[in-house]
C-alpha cells in the first residue's frame, strides 16, 4: 500500500477512534459529562494518540530503514563484471533504483503487465520503449544485469512495502482496542493526554537540537578525513586556491577567506549607516501613519529570494559601475574591468542587510523608556542632542548585537556572491576586481561528478565547517555584548 493511502488509513481509524471512545465514555457516565473524570474530547483524544503515534512512529522507523535494507540486500547480488570498469556501486544502485521505479510506473499506468515486469528475460529495448511510452527517462548504459537486479529490487521493495502495512495496520488497531477498553467514567484520560502532548512537544523541540548536532557531526568527520589527505597547514596558511582534480591542488583557503570579509566589509558599510538611521527616523522622526507604511514597505526587502538580489548585481548594478569606472566609462578610468566585482557584490548585499539591521535597530530605540526623554526635554536638549546623547548610548549594546548578526548573515550568502563577485580567488585591495568567496566554492567544489572520496571534493566540508566557526563566534560574541552591557529599565 502507498504511504500516502497508509497516512489517510490511519487518519481515518484515528477518526473513528475519538468518535468510539468519546461515545464510550458518555456512556459509562449515563450521559452526564459531570460524572466523567475529564471532558469527552479526551477520552476521544486518547484513543485517537493510540492509534496515531506507535503506528506513526513505526512507519516513520521503517521508511528510513528499509531502503537501506533493501539496498544492502540487492548490493550483495551485483555481478562483478559490472563495477570492473570503475563504476562506483553508487551509481549502479542508482540505475538499479531508478529503473525499478520505472517499472512500478510502468505497471502502475498499464503500459507494462505485472508478468512482464516480472520475468527475468525481458528484452531492454522493448523495456525501454514500454517505459518512454510513460515518461520515464532510462539510460543507455542499463544492461540486462541491472535489469535482473532492478526487478529483484522491486520484488523485495514490495515484499517490504506489504509486511510494513500490515505492522503499521495491525499496530493502529491494537492501540485503538486497548485505549478502548481503559474508557470508563473512571479513567484520567486528560492526564495521559496531557502526559503525551508534552512528550510531543519535547520530540518537537529536540529535532532542531538533533539536526544542528548531525551537520556540525557531519562536518567535522568530512573535515577529519579531509586533513589526513590534506596538510592543515597549508589549508589555513596557503595563499593560493588553484583546485585540481588531475593532481598537484594547491587548497589555501586565505584568498576565499580574504574575499568573504572584504564583500561583508562593503556590505556593512552600506547597510549599517542606512539602516541605523532610517530605525532613527522611524522611531524618533516618523508618524504613526508614516511609520505603518514605511516599516513594512522597508521590511520587504527581506522577503526577496537572493537568487534575484545576485540577478539584480549582475545585470543592473555591474553595468552601472562599469558605466562610471570601467575604462570607457564617464569617469574615464580604467579601475574595473568587468561588472563582477567586490563592490557589485558588496552594493547589492548591503541593500540586502537593510532590513536586518533597521528592523532590530527600530525595536531597540523604541525599547529605551520615553522617561529618559522625557528628563533630556526637561533639561532642555533638543530632539537631536536627546538622540545623540541618550537613545543612542542606551541602545548602543542591542545595536552592536544587530550589527554583528548582519555580519554573520553577510558571510554565509552565496548566490550574490556567485552571481556579482566572480569566481577569482585572489588577495587584492582593489573592490572593482572580481573576487570570491568561501560560500561560492563551496557551491562549485560540490558541483559536478567527481570522486567524494578526493581532497577536491572534501574541501567544501572544510571550509563548510571554518565558516560555521566563523559565524558562531559572531553570534555568540553578539550575544555577549547584548546580556554583557544591556540596560535594563523599569
Amino acid at each position: 500500500m502507498p504511504v500516502l493511502w497508509l497516512l489517510t488509513l490511519l487518519l481515518a481509524l484515528a477518526l473513528v477512534g475519538y468518535v468510539l471512545a468519546r461515545r464510550r465514555a458518555l456512556a459509562s457516565a449515563g450521559g452526564n459529562t459531570r460524572n466523567l473524570h475529564s471532558l469527552p474530547s479526551y477520552y476521544g483524544s486518547n484513543a485517537a494518540l493510540f492509534v496515531l503515534v506507535p503506528s506513526l512512529l513505526v512507519l516513520a522507523l521503517w521508511l528510513v530503514l528499509q531502503p537501506i535494507l533493501i539496498g544492502a540486500s540487492v548490493r550483495g547480488d551485483i555481478p562483478p563484471e559490472i563495477v570492473s570498469d570503475g563504476s562506483s556501486f553508487g551509481l549502479v544502485m542508482s540505475d538499479v533504483r531508478r529503473l525499478a521505479d520505472g517499472l512500478d510506473a510502468a505497471v502502475g499506468q498499464g503500459a507494462m503487465s505485472a508478468e512482464e515486469a516480472r520475468a527475468t528475460e525481458v528484452n531492454f529495448d522493448d523495456v525501454r520503449a514500454v517505459l518512454g511510452s510513460v515518461g520515464v527517462a532510462l539510460g543507455s548504459a542499463v544492461d540486462t544485469n541491472v535489469l535482473r537486479l532492478a526487478q529483484s529490487y522491486r520484488a523485495i521493495s514490495a515484499t517490504f512495502d506489504m509486511v510494513r502495512t500490515v505492522i503499521v495496520l495491525g499496530l493502529a488497531i491494537a492501540g485503538f482496542l486497548y485505549a478502548y477498553s481503559r474508557t470508563n467514567a473512571d479513567f484520567r484520560a486528560r492526564n495521559t493526554v496531557e502526559r503525551a502532548i508534552l512528550a510531543i512537544l519535547i520530540v518537537a523541540a529536540s529535532i532542531a537540537i538533533l539536526t544542528t548536532v548531525g551537520i556540525v557531526l557531519s562536518l567535522i568527520f568530512n573535515t577529519i578525513e579531509f586533513f589526513q589527505l590534506y596538510p592543515a597547514s597549508e589549508f589555513f596558511f596557503s595563499t593560493v586556491w588553484s583546485p585540481s582534480f588531475g593532481g598537484g591542488s594547491e587548497l589555501g583557503m586565505l584568498p576565499l577567506l580574504w574575499g568573504t570579509l572584504y564583500i561583508s566589509l562593503v556590505a556593512l558599510l552600506v547597510a549599517v549607516p542606512i539602516g541605523l538611521l532610517s530605525a532613527i527616523y522611524l522611531s524618533e522622526y516618523a508618524g504613526p501613519a508614516v511609520r505603518a507604511f514605511a516599516k513594512p514597505l522597508l521590511e520587504l526587502l527581506a522577503g526577496i529570494p537572493t537568487i534575484v538580489y545576485g540577478l539584480f548585481a549582475l545585470l543592473t548594478v555591474g553595468p552601472f559601475l562599469v558605466s562610471f569606472f570601467g575604462q570607457d566609462g564617464h569617469l574615464g578610468v580604467n579601475w574595473m574591468g568587468g561588472g563582477t566585482a567586490v563592490m557589485t557584490a558588496g552594493l547589492v548585499m548591503g541593500i540586502m542587510l537593510i532590513p536586518f539591521v533597521s528592523s532590530l535597530s527600530d525595536d531597540i530605540i523604541n525599547a529605551v523608556p520615553q522617561s529618559m526623554r522625557d528628563g533630556s526635554f526637561g533639561l532642555g536638549a533638543t530632539r537631536s542632542e536627546t538622540i545623540k546623547q541618550v537613545v543612542l548610548p542606551a541602545a548602543l549594546p542591542g545595536i552592536v548585537g544587530a550589527i554583528l548578526l548582519a555580519a554573520s548573515r553577510a558571510i554565509g550568502e552565496t548566490m550574490i556572491v556567485v552571481l556579482g563577485a566572480g569566481a577569482a580567488a585572489r588577495l587584492s585591495l582593489n573592490p572593482f576586481e572580481a573576487m570570491t568567496t568561501v560560500t561560492a566554492k563551496i557551491v562549485s567544489q560540490l558541483t559536478g561528478d567527481s570522486d567524494f572520496a578526493s581532497p577536491e571534493a572534501l574541501v567544501a566540508f572544510s571550509l563548510g565547517m571554518t565558516l560555521f566557526v566563523i559565524t558562531l563566534g559572531l553570534n555568540v560574541f553578539a550575544l555577549y555584548i547584548v546580556r554583557k552591557y544591556r540596560e535594563q529599565y523599569e
